[in-house]
């Protein structure tokens, strides 16, 4: 990984290339990276034990070996073992051009992110949790009889492409979510069909460049299939063999190379008694995997690489067409069908928005305390509470843990809990505790175990000393003061797109004061209060 992948920033300087960064430009200077699709991640840990995911490079963003799934599988370890707190990220990732923020909350209830602990942080327009999964509900269980029936005076294209799909699938097809669950299922496993037998083709390409033999004659051939057919046989039930397993079951009957290629040929074949090699890749480990099933008992999670049966279904690229196709006709607020002339429509529409405009989620790692290695130390969780604050707009930090000897006393809490803080946070770089809170009259020598009893958290009271230079670094807008209160609710900035209104100067959104957001914004905007105090006069004097 380059540097600036992962930056703890209460550090200056980078432990593998020694770049030096400074308070002044170190935001700058990550989100510069980002547009570095060499990066396979982009994310921020700050000291205080939350962070940021910017950005992730699968195979769709550059990279030629890793997935979006191996990717994320690195970052949630290492957030674990920094001991993150709360990582937050901005889901606004397109794949074969569609927001799948909106197909993955239809198929899963949730964002793709979900998979790993991710759930709903803040909705933009002051959608709250409750009305994304309302929506999420609303929007995927739409029957697609109401597609299909004549007298709705049905979509043709539309009617013909849901009723190829549940020809298709052998179970039925009721509902939004069943149909793109089962399309994107069918897309998943002809993209592994093609990597794997690519990797063969690759396999066997550089086998004859080396001008190596990999296989005698159809003999060893047969022998090696005959080996992993009775691995197969000696499956009791309906289990899966990863080809792993596979592989090293039968790892002595030839050379890795020939084994290769018998994997990468097993599915489809057809043996005595009627019985099919089937073939998958395994939903939650993406492991290629083998079993043997009834010849007329396939499933539509198939992948085998028999020529009569992978023509049962689309190909990839077909796939990923009706995939477009569907969900512009279905999903896309702009570009639903007019289905019906009712309410559903309406009700799809403006479900379908909604989950667009969720792109905030947050993942709580509730990090659990390890266990205190030494009965000498004292473990607490320090709480600060500042003296005299007036600016309601201020937010506690959140706790800190500090570690004490045993026989600790107040005075050296004070001393402990004044550094933890002075180090985090760069508004406490003079923060002095001075008294333990609801403890006023405890004194300085006073043992701090005598003060806390079994509790493991502690506030104390302190305050800044002097004037705080970095004050703008209190509140993520900085110094500036201003006003949202927008008709959806909106009460702060939300990442959409805003103006102010040029009498009063509070902000509104400009969508939901409708404007588009490709329109340009106005040279003066009003907002209706103020549009309609400047009515008043006028028609007063009628």
């Amino acid at each position: 990984m380059c540097c600036g992948d992962i930056l703890r920033l209460s550090e200056s300087k980078c432990k593998s290339c020694n770049h030096v960064t400074i308070t002044d430009d170190v935001e700058d200077w990550v989100y510069n990276q980002l547009e570095n699709t060499t990066h396979l991640l982009h994310g921020v840990v700050h000291a205080n034990g939350y962070g940021h995911l910017l950005r992730v490079n699968g195979r769709e963003g550059g990279s030629r070996f890793l997935s979006g799934c191996h990717i994320m599988n690195f970052w949630d370890r290492l957030c674990k073992s920094l001991g993150a707190r709360e990582i937050s990220v901005m889901d606004v990732s397109k794949k074969y051009g569609l927001e799948y923020r909106l197909i993955h909350a239809i198929t899963k209830g949730h964002p793709w992110y979900g998979d790993w602990g991710y759930q709903f942080g803040t909705g933009s327009y002051g959608l709250t949790h409750e009305e994304y999964m309302s929506a999420v509900e609303c929007l995927s269980n739409l029957p697609l009889s109401l597609f299909l029936s004549e007298a709705q005076r049905p979509d043709y294209r539309l009617r013909d492409t849901i009723s190829y799909y549940q020809s298709l699938s052998e179970t039925g097809l009721v509902n939004i979510r069943d149909l793109f669950c089962f399309l994107i299922g069918l897309i998943h496993d002809a993209h592994m069909t093609v990597s794997r037998a690519d990797d063969v083709t690759c396999k066997k390409r550089r086998c004859n460049a080396a001008g190596v033999s990999c296989f005698s004659s159809m003999s060893d051939i047969e022998r090696v299939e005959g080996a992993m057919l009775r691995v197969l046989r000696a499956v009791s039930g309906s289990n899966w063999v990863n080809w792993r397993t596979l592989k090293g079951a039968v790892c002595k009957v030839a050379s890795p190379e020939l084994l290769d290629y018998c994997l990468g040929e097993l599915g489809g074949k057809a043996i005595f008694g009627g019985m099919v090699v089937n073939t998958r890749c395994n939903p939650v480990t993406g492991a290629f995997e083998y079993r043997l099933e009834a010849g007329n008992s396939f499933s539509h999670g198939t992948t085998a690489s028999n020529k009569s049966l992978r023509s049962k279904y689309p190909s990839e690229v077909n796939l990923l067409h009706d995939l477009r196709y569907l969900y512009e006709s279905l999903l896309h607020p702009h570009k639903m069908l007019r289905y019906d002339s009712g309410g559903t429509r309406t009700a799809a529409t403006s479900s379908a928005q909604k989950l667009l405009d969720c792109k905030h989620f947050v993942k709580d790692y509730r990090p659990e305390m390890l266990p205190m290695t030494s009965v000498n130390r004292i473990r607490l969780s320090c709480q600060v509470v500042l003296v005299d604050e007036t600016d309601e707009a201020f937010a506690s930090p959140p706790p800190e843990l500090i570690v004490l000897p045993r026989n600790a006393t107040v005075s050296d809490l004070k001393t402990e809990a004044s550094n933890a803080f002075q180090d985090v946070y760069l508004v406490f770089k003079r923060f002095q505790v001075d008294e333990l809170f609801g403890c006023s009259s405890a004194d300085d020598s006073t043992p701090v175990k005598l003060l806390i009893g079994s509790t493991e958290l502690v506030r104390v009271q302190g305050k800044c000393i002097g004037k705080n230079v970095l004050s703008k670094f209190q509140r993520e807008r900085g110094i500036e003061r201003w006003t949202v209160d927008c008709s959806c609710g909106a009460k702060d900035d939300d990442g959409e797109r805003m103006l102010a209104c040029d009498v009063c100067g509070v902000w509104r959104h400009t969508r939901c004061s409708s404007i588009h957001d490709a329109d340009p914004v106005p040279v003066r905007f009003l907002c209706p209060r103020c549009q309609n105090f400047e009515l008043k006069p006028h028609s007063s004097g009628h």
